[in-house]
């Protein structure tokens, strides 16, 4: 016997699937010339990406955190 239907667990449908950034996006190829758009972590060296946010730059790994000053 099942739970009965509450707001908590009716069935929603199926989930919708996000589409993540692709890796080309986070660099910038120019002749025999390879660059990062995006800062590397200081703390997990390089290969791990910072996220850019409206006001702050994050790492997905270890959660490193830099605010961007208001000017």
């Amino acid at each position: 016997m099942g739970k009965p239907a509450t707001k908590d667990n009716k069935n929603k449908g199926p989930a919708k699937k996000k589409e993540g950034v692709r890796l080309s996006a986070l660099y910038d190829i120019s002749g025999p010339k390879i660059e990062r758009k995006n800062r590397t972590c200081p703390k997990c060296g390089p290969g791990m990406f910072m996220g850019k946010h409206k006001n702050r730059v994050v790492c997905g790994k270890c959660h490193y955190t830099e605010y961007t000053k208001k000017e």
